[in-house]
């Protein structure tokens, strides 16, 4: 690996972007002149219908036990219709809450996109029509009662929150409007420990008041944060059940899909091949017993060279699907056979001490080369290319560095992002430097155990 130079592990980027969160953008010099500011704006006034409906079905479940908590501290006894309402309102509560907290979650990780576009996934078992079982699960589950947890959030913090960022909105707009009640010839305007009574004495709480609206927008995008953080973290599938189910199922469908492969493989060579190969023979044996002058030669001849033209043709359909030497030495010889049918030049550098890795992991390294390998031909004006395989640890890397004009773009459909997908199947990753004028480094990372 000598003389191998790449990029610096800043420079990379990870191919299929991703969006930032609500802190990120707060944490941006532009951030008062970006949309950020509206955007909380947006999700902290659609929030106060459910925080609103929320509340008022919290303070009726609540009302028992605060008038219970009140006759208490007064020295007096519980009577028995209290008692009743009390534990009216907590089996309402228990029994009704999941039913209103799961719908209300779904809105909820909606609501999340106008403040934080990263996904959120339900962390909700996938379920049949039953409803017996539905409910059955639905209550046995801890997502389902950090929902209804989010749900008190909504109804009982969120309002405390946004009452007192309201009461300072408030306070501020009146230090901006003092001097027009200075100028309205009022008498005397007492404002807190203030007494304003000309212009003059209200144009410093007006300053005050303009200065303070920057203040007060940074703490409303606060607040959405603070907010979509608390919702991301209760509603979110932290313990990564959809995501695990997602993972296997991508597990078994690549194992599916790599067994057909060489099942396929396995047909066209042991079969089809076959038989064309004892074919074009028969043919050939024909040819020879055939005089050059009979009418039949010249359609014997051309059959027996389509034929040939066809095994050909086969051969490189059997090579797409799985090179036989992939199989047969390995995923380097696979690749040394892969750049001398390049029409670039193609220089192979294979790491000391690379143990070969499992057979789904190879097809996917050999099939991220070649497609890369692909790309430089067509797309990176290239006048050579450079491939290296190594392991790092527990990864099987990959890179593919061209010489070309860069700019590699996934957004402009040059099979980067198919690519991606492919090295996700697996767990890997894509990295990509291309810098515009070049070069080009594309480097495919696979978990050694995926």
């Amino acid at each position: 690996m000598d003389g191998w130079e790449r990029p610096p592990r800043a420079h990379y980027r990870d191919a299929v972007s991703t969006n930032e969160s609500p802190w990120q953008a707060l944490s941006e010099r532009r951030y008062l002149l970006s949309a950020g500011p509206w955007r909380a704006l947006l999700y902290v006034l659609t929030t106060l219908p459910f925080a609103g409906v929320a509340g008022a079905a919290l303070g009726l479940v609540i009302l028992p036990w605060l008038a219970s908590g009140l006759r208490l501290n007064d020295g007096r006894g519980l009577d028995g219709p209290l008692l009743f309402l009390m534990v009216v309102a907590l089996a309402l509560f228990a029994g009704l809450g999941p039913l209103v907290a799961i719908p209300l979650a779904v809105v909820e990780r909606g609501r999340l996109a106008l403040v934080d576009r990263r996904p959120v996934q339900s962390a909700h078992q996938p379920l049949g029509a039953d409803p017996v079982t539905w409910l059955r699960v639905r209550y046995a589950e801890g997502a389902t009662w950090r929902e209804v947890l989010y749900g008190s959030f909504l109804g009982l913090i969120v309002p405390v929150v946004y009452s007192v960022y309201a009461l300072f909105v408030l306070i501020d707009i009146g230090f901006l409007v003092s001097p027009l009640f200075a100028a309205s010839g009022t008498e005397s305007w007492q404002f807190g420990v203030f007494s304003v009574r000309t212009v003059g004495q209200a144009i410093p709480l007006a300053v005050v008041g303009l200065l303070l609206v920057p203040v007060l927008v940074y703490l409303l995008g606060l607040i959405a944060a603070g907010q979509a953080a608390t919702a991301r973290a209760l509603l979110g599938d932290r313990d990564g059940t959809a995501l695990r189910a997602v993972a296997q199922s991508r597990a078994r469908l690549v194992d599916a899909f790599e067994a057909e492969r060489r099942r396929i493989e396995r047909d066209l060579h042991d079969g089809a091949q076959h038989r064309l190969t004892s074919l074009t023979l028969q043919l050939g044996m024909a040819r020879l017993d055939v005089p050059a002058e009979s009418p039949a030669a010249a359609p014997l001849a051309q059959a027996h060279d389509e034929a040939k033209e066809l095994m050909v043709v086969l051969r490189e359909l059997i090579h797409g699907i799985r090179p036989q030497s992939l199989a047969d030495l390995g995923l380097p010889a696979a690749l040394r056979e892969l750049t001398v049918r390049s029409p670039l030049p193609v220089t192979v550098t294979v790491a000391e001490g690379l143990h070969r890795p499992a057979p789904h992991l190879e097809s996917t390294a050999y099939f991220a080369a070649s497609e890369a390998l692909a790309n430089v031909v067509k797309h990176a004006g290239a006048g050579r290319a450079d491939l290296l395989l190594a392991q790092a640890g527990d990864m099987l890397v990959l890179e593919v560095r061209d010489d070309g004009h860069g700019g590699a773009d996934p957004a402009h459909g040059t099979g980067l992002t198919g690519l991606a997908d492919r090295v996700a199947a697996v767990g890997g990753r894509l990295l990509l430097a291309s810098p515009a004028g070049g070069p080009t480094l594309i480097r495919v990372e696979l978990p050694w155990q995926s």
